[in-house]
């Protein structure tokens, strides 16, 4: 289903081509590329680390092996490529992607192309309501000017005269949009329920036929609606989600692997760690150790 990811490690290349702006909740992160950027504590509202606009050109690379955070990109030109269900996937002009945390998360550059994008890297949040559903699309379609402009006018208000209402109004508008993407009013609300009641029953022996009967629909309906509304067939779906739910619980409990596995729905171990590995790169044992 996918290639494996072993050549892959912490990465963070922007190369002299490449052009940026960011905004920060604090400055205890002194990386480079973070230093300089103004800070704006109201982000912290939203649990957002940090947001900003790119343009970017090769070689730029950006590999997170385990990113303890939801990271959105919505792209207004140009084209990179994301690492989306272990997949290299084009991300283009009108699209948009959503991130997992705990998983490895990587796009880049292509040669030869410019890809500008704007992005919004949550914290992790524990115990909190997340940003991200069962139900959210992990790469589909979406206009993202508009959050695009609204991070722009978030800089260079903090970076400006950093009212606190002008502040908030621009993150709110922050907020708005990367919410539309993943919690989408037009989905439909059948599927909404179908995956919100499948997500906290992730042990139990889900078919296509199963959850077509949960969700009131024939199994090809389903298929459908899942192929448009969240870019993946549901079986693969709800892999998707046994995966980013096991890789979480790698992440922050100390659980049995046997344990996991049958918290995700597989009864073999074996079953459950050739899948993670081809969802995620590596076996789950390899996932804790990384942590």
């Amino acid at each position: 289903m996918t290639t494996m990811h072993d050549d892959l490690s912490e990465t963070h290349i922007l190369g002299p081509d490449t052009f940026q702006i960011v905004v920060r909740q604090n400055d205890t992160d002194q990386r480079p590329w973070l230093r300089h950027a103004p800070t704006c504590p109201a982000l912290k509202h939203h649990r957002i680390a940090h947001a900003g606009a790119c343009i970017a050109k090769d070689p730029y690379r950006i590999v997170r092996m385990q990113q303890s955070g939801a990271y959105f990109i919505a792209c207004i030109g140009g084209e990179g490529r994301i690492l989306v269900d272990g997949k290299w996937r084009v991300c283009k002009a009108g699209m948009a992607c959503l991130l997992p945390p705990h998983m490895l998360n990587a796009f880049h550059a292509i040669p030869g192309k410019y890809w500008s994008f704007a992005w919004v890297r949550y914290e992790a949040a524990p115990n909190t309501h997340p940003i991200l559903s069962a139900s959210s699309p992990m790469l589909a379609p979406f206009h993202g000017l508009a959050i695009h402009n609204a991070i722009s006018g978030l800089h260079s208000e903090a970076k400006g005269a950093a009212t606190p209402s002008v502040i908030h109004q621009w993150l709110e508008l922050v907020q708005t949009y990367v919410q539309q993407f993943t919690q989408p009013l037009r989905m439909d609300n059948r599927l909404y329920h179908l995956w919100n009641h499948v997500e906290p029953r992730l042990e139990k022996d889900w078919t296509v036929d199963t959850l077509a009967a949960r969700a009131h629909l024939s199994g090809e309906h389903l298929r459908r609606l899942c192929l448009h509304q969240l870019g993946r067939p549901p079986l693969r779906h709800l892999t998707w989600l046994r995966m980013r739910r096991a890789a979480e619980l790698l992440s922050t409990t100390d659980e049995k692997i046997e344990t996991i596995a049958h918290l995700v729905g597989y009864q073999n171990p074996f079953v459950f760690s050739n899948t993670f590995k081809k969802w995620i790169g590596w076996r789950p044992s390899e996932h804790r150790n990384r942590t």
